[in-house]
């Protein structure tokens, strides 16, 4: 099972979260960007449909497979 953790973190002049490097909008507080961050884990959590998805790999291979709906992450959030 894959792992994501969300982390708040200052940023930008305000508050925000982290996923794999990637922040989220701006909040201006702490507590405003943890209940985004939890908003966000909860959301992880909802299982969809199972669809087929294709992407290209670092070498500029194309790859399709099936992406199974209810295969969600472990998710965390830290402070």
């Amino acid at each position: 099972m894959t792992k994501l953790v969300y982390e708040v973190v200052q940023h930008d002049g305000g508050w925000a979260y982290r996923a794999d490097g990637v922040y989220s909008e701006t909040f201006p507080s702490h507590d405003a960007a943890r209940a985004a961050a939890d908003h966000a884990a909860q959301r992880q959590a909802v299982a969809d449909e199972t669809t087929a998805i294709s992407y290209e790999d670092t070498q500029g291979k194309w790859h399709t497979e099936v992406s199974r709906g209810t295969d969600r992450p472990d998710v965390e959030v830290k402070g």
